[in-house]
């Protein structure tokens, strides 16, 4: 438990229920929406959403988009917290181009390995996927020129600490770029710890 009475274990095994079922069965009616009409929705260019295979977009469910303020520039090594499938990863390995270098990081080992398959499957050499947590990155400091994300760091009970880590893993002077959800009022104890409204 953490301060807020919240159970962290059970909420990662939670999440990670969840989106395992993303992954493996992207076919299935969830909470939210996933797959090529979420993208669309969230404004993800079609030119670049129509030019993936199926397996690279079927279990992606973000909340926005990352790169609508900010173009990756080539040459950029980029991290993606919560990276989930790779559509994210994929869409910034074709910004920062064969010079460039990205990294995906997800708890969720079907998530990772399907990710890991896509890239190879796309030939991408310079993009890579490793299971971990938000925080706990296994990377070095100031790596990352940028750190995106996006609709995983609401799903953390710990937000010090992932922001303490995406700030290690930066460069000075570095971005970070994410899309998720935020609350500007106070959220009553009792649905704080309700794990269902989290997972969902």
């Amino acid at each position: 438990m953490n301060d807020d009475g919240i159970d962290a274990g059970r909420l990662r095994r939670e999440v990670r229920d969840k989106y395992r079922d993303v992954a493996l069965r992207p076919e299935s009616t969830f909470d939210f929406y996933t797959g090529r009409p979420l993208a669309e929705r969230l404004g993800y260019p079609r030119s670049i959403v129509d030019a993936l295979p199926d397996r690279a977009i079927e279990s992606f469910a973000g909340i926005g988009n990352p790169f609508a303020q900010r173009r990756l520039q080539p040459g950029e090594n980029v991290l993606d917290v919560g990276s989930g499938a790779g559509f994210d990863v994929l869409v910034a390995a074709g910004q920062v181009g064969p010079g460039g270098h990205v990294i995906g990081i997800d708890m969720t080992p079907e998530m990772v390995a399907k990710a890991q398959a896509t890239a190879e499957a796309l030939g991408l050499s310079h993009v890579e996927f490793r299971q971990a947590f938000a925080g706990a990155l296994p990377i070095g400091d100031g790596w990352a020129d940028v750190v995106i994300s996006n609709g995983a760091i609401n799903l953390c009970t710990d937000k010090r600490t992932v922001f303490a880590e995406i700030h290690r893993v930066l460069r000075p002077g570095g971005a970070l770029q994410f899309a998720d959800v935020a609350n500007g009022n106070p959220v009553p104890p009792e649905a704080l710890r309700d794990i269902d409204l989290w997972a969902a």
